[in-house]
């Protein structure tokens, strides 16, 4: 199984995008390519279906783990009872392996104090290399294999790159086995960074798409219309989506904002080629090995095209989420960069829209822009067909029923003891040599931070949250929804598309068949009653902001030690916007010493607490806008010190704008201020990814003041970060700040 990350419908070349997919393309005409395959709107819901077979509120999954709530469906934990294919995979003798992006565990899980049960190697699966949150950079990622966490074997410069890597893994985890045991089955998870932001690529793969997008989203989408219906992609009858209220047009924007524009989808679209190039390496292993023939090769996206580049793309995505986008002239200045090391980028909304041609939204919303999704199925010992298109209703739910279908295998009854829930997918195999067989998968309901859908007999219904009545300003994205919310979205604002008839759901026939609508509405309740989705819980931003549950108690204090694994940010100790100190217990040797203390972030976004010619500095990297940094007026001495960073805020933090708390940054050595300085904003959500590591800073530096890694090469005892808002009272600096501020 082959799992690409926010790829649209509109992205493949065999689904009519100019984008060039040479080895999926070649799987599609030796295989076959499914024009009505769903997901769930997002990646880590999607993914948890592909692998259990199960909906992903059933296996309480309702949004990314990064989101989970107390409720039954929403707490991010897929129960026991939902086995992964993995685990029954593992009872038929299968070597089993799972590569590239996880995303499936609560985040308060993910550091080295487990629990271990939830990753992938206590879910099934005998190998793990890959990463376990959402996304990371392509140039540095945080990278785990089997239970620990590892360095990249290169850098950038030395040609580095996390997809090369991923497929340079999974080749070696089926050669290490089949050298020994040869007809032993395996089962290869593969599931690459890309093509999620950021849209990290080396620039000649970028630079073969020049030119190729000048003419913009609108031409884009016309181009690929009419390419799709010549391949069957979409019925030739079919009505291109209307341009989304959101979009710009093209010929609107700037010639500024249009080259900007356009030098960004060059850089998705040579990251999107260069994921082929190197799935098409791993295709051309199992030709080597002899067993291309006999695997069942599946490929899919876990949702539609992502829209978390704004409306305008960002050369950092860290701006996105902490709500700090940069100006166009700003953007423009780092152009010639993008796709590199040095940023975190996506593209705008104009391109997202366009890359799920021709349907309407996307990822995050269950319109057909955000479940409906490319999916190819290649086996040439399995499947009489060859370059077949099949239109037959199917989600994602259904992968695991199908293979074990195949297989001629039963869903296992237990599982380590533990008995299991039925099966909710069920099987497609009787469409792989029978394009007319009508597909048994008749209803599919949808959810996604409160925007729900569901889909019956080739009807449609979808209720849009925020609805039309809900003015933007009024009820921002990801609000609460309220009974009375509840009540007139029901009342007023579903729509109803006959698909069967209208792919692109361009016709809303809820007034005409108000009778089909309340039966599609009623039905979408049973679902919903079946599967944990009650109660609807629409928030998003409130669940971002609301600190995680940890496995240990509360605290304000904690200890960390240089030699030990990055803390995810899920549990590192949350210093936005609150008093905080870190304070390390160093020993300077003779001659003096340098390195990074205790540091948060990359280069997208972070801060550093470090030691460079001799004295001690802070530096803040704001989402790459701003560099705020105090270095110590003295050098730090011989011998053993205390050297302490203090942050008090000023004021409180506009998360609206972008803006975390302002404040007083101090240093002291032995409790002895040497250094301060004013920080008028500071990050105010997150710093992603990157976590906190004592003792030096893996992946790209913080701060552009030194380079990474950095090691400190005294003797570093511990660092201690504490949170409870006792700080050193210095009235002289007091007095000197207000005076300052006159």
């Amino acid at each position: 199984m082959i799992v690409l990350d926010d790829v649209g419908y509109g992205q493949f070349g065999c689904y009519g995008s100019p984008i060039e997919t040479p080895n999926l393309d070649a799987l599609a005409a030796g295989g076959l390519l499914y024009s009505n395959m769903h997901t769930t709107a997002l990646c880590s819901p999607s993914r948890s279906c592909i692998v259990t077979g199960r909906n992903h509120h059933a296996n309480g999954m309702a949004a990314i783990t990064e989101l989970a709530t107390g409720y039954p469906g929403y707490n991010g934990q897929i129960p026991p009872e939902n086995g992964f294919l993995s685990e029954m995979l593992l009872q038929h003798g299968y070597n089993t392996y799972m590569v590239g992006k996880w995303h499936l565990m609560p985040s308060e899980q993910e550091s080295a104090a487990g629990p271990y049960d939830r990753w992938p190697l206590g879910r099934g699966f005998e190998r793990f290399y890959g990463f376990l949150g959402g996304d990371s950079s392509q140039w540095y990622p945080d990278l785990v294999y089997d239970n620990h966490q590892v360095e990249p074997p290169a850098t950038p410069e030395e040609g580095y790159h996390l997809t090369e890597d991923l497929a340079e893994r999974a080749m070696s985890f089926i050669a290490d086995a089949k050298q020994v045991a040869p007809d032993k089955p395996f089962y290869l998870h593969f599931c690459t960074g890309a093509a999620h932001a950021p849209h990290h690529v080396p620039k000649e793969w970028a630079d073969r798409y020049r030119g190729r997008f000048n003419d913009g989203w609108d031409a884009y989408r016309e181009h690929t219309f009419d390419r799709q219906k010549e391949l069957g992609v979409v019925p030739a009858d079919a009505q291109l989506s209307p341009h989304d209220p959101d979009v710009p047009a093209w010929e609107s924007l700037s010639p500024d904002a249009r080259r900007l524009a356009a030098r960004m989808m060059e850089v998705y679209a040579g990251f999107l080629s260069h994921t082929d190039h190197h799935i098409g390496r791993l295709l051309d292993f199992l030709k080597e090995t002899g067993e291309f023939d006999n695997t069942l090769i599946m490929v899919v996206s876990d949702n539609g095209a992502s829209a978390e580049g704004g409306v305008t793309g960002t050369t950092n995505e860290l701006q996105f989420f902490n709500n700090a986008p940069e100006s166009l002239e700003e953007s423009l200045a780092r152009i010639d960069e993008l796709g590199g090391p040095k940023t975190f980028n996506h593209y705008p909304w104009g391109w997202t829209w366009a890359g799920n041609t021709p349907f309407r939204r996307w990822k995050r919303e269950t319109y057909r822009g955000g479940v409906s999704d490319p999916f190819l199925v290649h086996w040439p010992d399995g499947i009489r067909a060859r370059g077949e298109v099949r239109d037959q209703f199917a989600h994602v739910i259904d992968m695991v029923p199908t293979v074990l279908e195949v297989l001629g295998v039963e869903p296992p009854a237990t599982i380590r003891g533990v008995t299991q829930s039925p099966l909710h997918g069920v099987g497609f195999a009787h469409t792989f040599d029978d394009a007319s067989v009508a597909s048994r998968h008749r209803t599919q309901y949808y959810e996604m931070f409160g925007h729900r859908a569901i889909d019956h007999s080739g009807w449609r219904a979808v209720c849009p949250w925020p609805g039309p009545s809900f003015a933007e300003a009024e009820r921002p994205f990801g609000a609460p929804i309220t009974m009375a919310d509840l009540d007139d979205l029901d009342a007023h604002h579903w729509e109803l598309y006959h698909v069967d008839e209208d792919v692109a759901e361009t016709r809303n026939l809820a007034e005409e068949h108000r009778s089909k609508l309340i039966e599609m509405i009623a039905l979408w309740y049973v679902e919903a009653g079946k599967y944990n989705v009650l109660p609807i819980d629409g928030s998003a931003f409130e669940r971002v902001m609301i600190e995680r549950p940890q496995i240990t108690e509360d605290r304000t204090s904690y200890t960390l030690r240089p030699g030990t694994q990055v803390l995810p940010a899920a549990v590192a100790p949350r210093v936005l916007n609150r008093p905080h100190s870190v304070t390390a217990d160093v020993e300077i040797p003779p001659g003096g010493a340098e390195g990074v203390l205790l540091c948060q972030g990359t280069n997208a976004g972070g801060w550093s607490l470090y030691v460079e010619d001799g004295r001690l500095h802070y530096a803040h990297n704001y989402v790459q806008r701003s560099l705020y940094h105090v270095g110590s007026s003295e050098t730090v001495p011989e011998g053993r010190h205390t050297l302490r960073f203090e942050f008090e805020p000023t004021g409180a933090p506009d998360i609206a704008h972008g803006k975390g708390a302002p404040g007083r940054a101090q240093l002291y050595i032995d409790g002895r201020l040497v250094g301060e300085t004013d920080m008028p904003v500071t990050t105010p959500i997150a710093f992603n990814p990157g976590g906190m590591a004592c003792g030096a800073n893996p992946g790209s530096a913080v701060t552009p003041a030194y380079r990474a890694p950095f090691r400190f090469t005294g003797t570093l005892h511990t660092v201690t970060v504490d949170l409870s808002g006792d700080l050193i009272v210095d009235a002289p600096s007091e007095m000197r700040m207000h005076m300052a501020r006159q």
